[in-house]
């Protein structure tokens, strides 16, 4: 049995299961909080059924006895396919037979990953000062995307028109996919490693650490605000470190590395609840950095992977309902 610790005042996670006993490299949620990935430090990689939580299957890049080291991985939207990806390598699964279905070399060295709709294809973030479309089940380019600095984070909508790329140069840039035209440029004072669109397209969210995260009207190219943070907390690296939109864009999962996870109204910027992860070891220095973050279909529950190899089930506190 695991304990874990955090202060009594705080609004904790309604449970939390175990999936890495030493910790993850990656961690990745459906969007509908069904399956969850987990990349373990000395276990490879594994697909969880979060409702249960069952592991389900092992994945990893080799088929020797040696646990693969994998870095980034998504689940598509569809639910049937996950990519999971190393520094160069990708390699696409079958969520329903467990099976890897294509092994693929990147073009450059990757920074992160987020497939598009059924799996077919998949957005990389690149060290070569580009994000590409790739397609996963035949391989290769299709469309390319310049930045003058690596790309640091990607992130597609939902309905598979629009995509983000968040760049080391400062800048994130809103592409129409189809035709491969930057919509509009966002810039930041520093490199930006936080970027997501919401599903419908029509908001997006920029984080930089030792700057700002901001929330963007895609359609107007205007700010909608800024995430309230203080300027002590900033210069101290507080950023966000994973963040998503409610299917109706009404709402915005946030968290960041000190262990807190915000809920909150977009247009208005307002909280409407709050959570506080808790520490594997009271007395221990560790950390909790939030991987990734779904909303459930049913109401008011919300899920977070968290660093420490937890997944934890978050539940709107009655005040806020």
């Amino acid at each position: 049995m695991i304990l874990l610790s955090a202060c009594g005042d705080e609004h904790l996670p309604a449970s939390s299961t175990e999936v890495a006993s030493k910790g993850l490299y990656s961690g990745s949620l459906s969007s509908d909080g069904e399956w969850a990935f987990a990349g373990s430090i000395f276990q490879g990689g594994s697909l969880w059924r979060i409702k249960d939580g069952e592991r389900l299957y092992n994945w990893n890049h080799t088929t020797d006895e040696e646990k693969s080291i994998i870095l980034f991985a998504d689940i598509a939207s569809s639910n049937t396919k996950s990519m999971t990806a190393d520094e160069s390598t990708l390699v696409l699964w079958d969520i329903n037979t467990g099976e890897a279905s294509r092994f693929w070399t990147s073009p450059a060295k990757i920074l992160d990953i987020a497939l598009l709709g059924n799996g077919q294809y998949a957005a990389l973030g690149l060290a070569d000062q580009s994000a590409v479309i790739f397609d996963a089940v035949r391989g290769g380019i299709t469309r390319t995307f310049r930045h003058t600095g690596q790309v640091n984070s990607v992130a597609v909508s939902g309905e598979q028109s629009l995509l983000i790329t968040g760049s080391e140069d400062r800048t994130a840039s809103i592409w129409q996919l189809n035709s491969g035209e930057r919509l509009f440029t966002i810039k930041h004072e520093e490199a930006i490693d936080f970027v997501t669109l919401s599903q419908d397209g029509n908001y997006a969210l920029t984080s930089s650490q030792y700057d700002k995260a901001e929330i963007w009207d895609v359609s107007t190219q205007q700010s909608v605000g800024t995430i309230p943070m203080k300027k002590q907390q900033i210069s101290r690296g507080l950023r966000v470190t994973a963040a998503v939109f409610s299917d109706d864009s009404a709402f915005i999962l946030i968290a960041y590395p000190n262990r807190i996870i915000e809920l909150r109204e977009v247009k208005t910027l307002a909280i409407i609840d709050q959570w506080t992860l808790p520490k594997r070891n009271q007395w221990q220095p560790t950390s909790a950095v939030v991987l990734d973050l779904a909303f459930d279909k049913q109401y008011g529950v919300f899920h977070a992977i968290s660093s420490d190899g937890f997944l934890h089930r978050l539940e709107l506190s009655v005040t806020s309902q």
